[in-house]
């Protein structure tokens, strides 16, 4: 069976009447439970699907690869970005443009309100849909985009070990937090599963109170599940790469990478995005750029520190990027250094380098 036949491996099946019958239905939790396409499932020797992943630290120069790559190689792009999933979040998450994309399909663009949630869980879901779709038509998808989790999670079929909303234990959490702070219920975390603790932002509230769910659900902690379920086979035939740069040289970038969000109204979009009701609670105000802007539109600070702070978290998650993916198994390191800082050639040397993979 070919990768080109509409993912027919890819899909879960299950037994009804005696028979094997696939089951096409939107992707679900049952399907993210079992991962992609689990090795058990498979005909012996089956291809896998190929899949390329191009990503890096922030501003390093991603976007304009990924691009050149799909229209060498007829891709399509799934987006692999928290940010730019949002409509009306434009600038504070450097969101491709039209005219960017150069006619190439992207995926997981401007499909979300502002209000609405976003996670890794949902990502998977969308991603995985995506990539259906993109295979279907004989395509290529290329991952891009940096954050490192959700690629993970897509990668190797994640299971995170999702709890049905609104339980007790949740809502118990829920409220705790409400009462006694988002600090609070980290150092809670940190008692019982520190390594979790580390993992997860004590601002994240969401993906804290998880993985103190999880823990009074079973006993055990989630930073072991999480673990074991990375050290699974990848259900794909991918390459990984991360492109970077010399410290210096990325952190100039991010700060003309700012500069320039300034220049083109980061501060009048927060501004109309607060008009539309969006606060510091919501998931999507949490991201750099808007969080800052938002405590300066709110009278926490002037824009001068909040420029200040935009740049500084900004450097710093670009270096929690590089941390991410030195962990990370089968990557493939691009210095832009090496090719002179040539797009062109870094182009060309994945080229070569995926096709040799196919061989």
């Amino acid at each position: 069976m070919n990768w080109k036949r509409s993912l027919s491996g890819l899909c879960s099946r299950k037994k009804e009447n005696g028979s094997v019958k696939e089951n096409r239905e939107t992707v679900n939790m049952q399907i993210i439970g079992q991962g992609v396409c689990r090795e058990k499932e498979r005909n012996e020797g089956m291809e896998k699907p190929p899949l390329i992943i191009i990503t890096g630290p922030t501003a390093v120069g991603k976007t304009e690869l990924s691009i050149k790559l799909a229209r060498a190689l007829g891709g399509e792009i799934i987006s692999a970005d928290s940010m730019q999933v949002y409509r009306h979040m434009d600038i504070g998450s450097a969101k491709v443009t039209k005219e960017e994309m150069d006619g190439v399909p992207h995926h997981l663009i401007d499909v979300l309100d502002p209000w609405e949630d976003f996670n890794v869980v949902i990502f998977q879901q969308m991603a995985k849909k995506a990539l259906d779709e993109i295979y279907a038509r004989g395509a290529v998808p290329i991952i891009a985009g940096g954050t490192g989790f959700y690629i993970q999670a897509l990668l190797y079929a994640v299971d995170f070990k999702e709890n049905p909303q609104g339980s007790q234990i949740r809502e118990e959490l829920e409220a705790l937090a409400e009462e006694k702070g988002a600090d609070y219920l980290h150092q809670c975390l940190a008692e019982v599963d520190p390594e979790s603790a580390l993992a997860i932002h004590s601002h994240n509230v969401k993906r804290v109170i998880r993985a103190l769910e999880y823990y009074r659900q079973t006993g055990q902690k989630i930073s072991v599940h999480n673990q074991e379920e990375r050290q699974k086979k990848s259900p794909f035939s991918f390459a990984y790469y991360v492109i970077h740069s010399e410290r210096s040289r990325l952190y100039a970038r991010i700060d003309k990478r700012v500069d320039l969000m300034l220049e083109q109204g980061l501060v009048e979009e927060v501004r109309r995005l607060k008009e539309m009701g969006c606060h510091r609670g919501m998931v999507s105000m949490q991201g750099l750029g808007y969080k800052e802007i938002l405590d300066y539109l709110d009278g926490k600070c002037t824009l001068e520190e909040a420029v200040y702070i935009l740049k500084r978290d900004t450097r710093h998650f670009a270096k929690r990027q590089l941390t991410w993916f030195k962990r990370e198994r089968d990557v493939r390191w691009i210095a832009l250094e090496d090719f002179g800082g040539d797009k062109e050639k870094v182009l060309e040397y994945m080229l070569t380098d995926w096709k040799k993979d196919k061989k």
